[in-house]
């Protein structure tokens, strides 16, 4: 069971950037996918989640109106679409899966992180 994480990158604020995040090994149709953040020192923090069934999302206060997050069925690829980047969004974001919504945190698989750097 893998989640690949891609898509960081060094951007300016303002600017746009997609992460990708493909599950292989089973079918995640059972579970939530999310995006985790992570900057030095502090805990990695619930940014958004979509849930497989139903397309239910969830998205922190800090990326509302900025963040989207899709998934592909199909392709067991969930797509987290960043907007107006500000240098406050600079982590490493993190894929997961498992139970994620506002008020329950159960993560079963961890992806890789991939590093977003946005520079003022």
């Amino acid at each position: 069971v893998q989640l690949q994480a891609s898509g960081g990158g060094l951007v300016q604020a303002g600017d746009s950037l997609r992460l990708s995040c493909e599950a292989s090994g089973r079918t995640f149709t059972a579970y939530g996918m999310g995006w985790f953040r992570q900057t030095p020192g502090k805990d990695r923090k619930l940014v958004s989640s979509i849930n497989w069934s139903g397309g239910d999302t969830f998205y922190a206060d800090s990326v509302k109106g900025r963040f989207t997050i899709s998934r592909d069925v199909a392709k067991n690829t969930v797509y987290l679409h960043m907007s107006s980047l500000q240098p406050e969004d600079t982590a490493v974001y993190y894929c997961a899966a498992g139970t994620l919504t506002r008020t329950t945190t159960i993560v079963h698989y961890w992806g890789q992180g991939t590093v977003v750097t946005v520079s003022s």
